[in-house]
């Protein structure tokens, strides 16, 4: 069985999380500039089945796409392009960063940890893949 992944793109860093292979739980790989993602997707698939990639899709509260989102498309574009065995989706990451960031502090982390943005990123894309795995 293969994994689902989830991406929180960013301008520079880029979260990755994964599920087990069940589909059960979801984890955080890692944090990465977002320049090395397609070869981090390269190795990583070489070595684990992935059947379909989430990318987070970023709108504001009014629905409309934000600036970020061109940028986005692009980036999943190339990876469905190189990966066209995987699946591509988009899923919506509304709050996702905003939602990380609590569940940092309810950790009970401290303050240099709830400040480490790709700390931020990589449970971002944990909760975009969670939301995801409620529905399916």
């Amino acid at each position: 069985m293969g994994r689902i992944m989830a991406l929180d793109i960013g301008g520079k860093k880029t979260g990755i999380a994964v599920t087990d292979t069940l589909k059960i739980a979801a984890h955080g790989l890692t944090t990465l500039p977002t320049s090395e993602l397609i070869d981090f997707l390269s190795t990583y698939t070489s070595d684990e089945i992935v059947e379909r990639i989430l990318v987070g899709f970023p709108r504001h509260p009014d629905g409309k796409p934000s600036s970020n989102s061109p940028f986005i498309e692009k980036i999943a574009k190339k990876i469905a392009e190189k990966f066209d065995a995987i699946e591509v989706e988009f899923v919506d990451e509304s709050f996702s960063s905003r939602d990380a960031k609590e569940a940092i502090i309810k950790s009970g982390a401290g303050r240099k940890k709830r400040r480490d943005k790709e700390l931020v990123d990589k449970i971002a894309a944990v909760i975009i893949l969670q939301r995801y795995l409620k529905h399916i």
